[in-house]
């Protein structure tokens, strides 16, 4: 029996770039699926989930980052946020939210197809479960990391990281139990060092501490020392 394609579920009210979308992504052979309105759309993934969403910020009946709020308490699919605005200020809060990208209008419907395509390859929900004894998997406490795979388990769950979220968990992970601070996490993490570098690594934590409670995490793994950095106890 063949697989079934993956389902993208597309949350825009304004038909063309809808449309645009879907044609792309149904050329791919992804199961696109639309609807125009926030309040729908939370009701399709109660009912019927979906494998990425992509996410437009500005709805007419419930904002974008109102159904991300909200989508966030009962799922961590992966969220691609479209929005005409591209401002430091909504990028920083759709990570806040928990959003997994953010692309501006406009925007190459080649691309899109292709920032999908990513986060399919990173979800948990579509990507074959590896024990973290095989090869390339190097354990520390309830986490494992596959650092060519650029991939990082925690009790035995695949963790749907950004590549910024990967590159700060994978730094604490190379010395569980120190302290690391945040210009040391920045540049391990980061191609270019950020004058907004405490704010950045304070999102990214944030992000990753809900996807660990997501994981089963039932006590906080990153421990936050007050002026320092952050520590990992694995």
């Amino acid at each position: 029996m063949s697989e079934q394609p993956a389902r993208v579920l597309v949350v825009e009210d304004e038909t063309a770039i809808a449309d645009t979308l879907l044609y792309a992504l149904r050329s791919e052979g992804y199961a696109a699926v639309h609807c125009g309105l926030g309040r729908q759309a939370l009701a399709l993934l109660r009912e019927e989930g979906a494998d990425v969403v992509v996410l437009d910020v500005g709805l007419p009946d419930l904002g974008g980052f109102e159904v991300c709020r909200e989508l966030r308490t009962f799922s961590q699919v992966p969220v691609i946020f479209l929005t005409a605005r591209n401002d430091e200020f909504d990028r920083v809060l759709g990570l806040e939210l928990g959003a997994d990208d953010y692309v501006a209008k406009p925007f190459s419907p080649r691309e899109m197809v292709a920032r999908v395509r990513a986060r399919l390859r990173r979800s948990p929900a579509v990507a074959a479960p590896v024990a973290a004894a095989e090869a390339g998997w190097k354990s520390h406490g309830a986490f494992a990391i596959d650092s060519e795979g650029r991939r990082i388990r925690y009790q035995d769950t695949l963790l749907d990281l950004t590549r910024y979220e990967y590159a700060l968990l994978a730094a604490l992970l190379t010395r569980p139990g120190a302290i690391l601070s945040r210009a040391q996490l920045m540049e391990r993490g980061w191609d270019h060092a950020s004058d907004s570098a405490d704010r950045t690594i304070d999102t990214h934590v944030k992000t990753l501490r809900a996807k660990l409670r997501a994981a089963g995490a039932q006590a906080d793994p990153i421990r936050t020392h007050r002026g320092v950095g952050y520590s990992l106890e694995a």
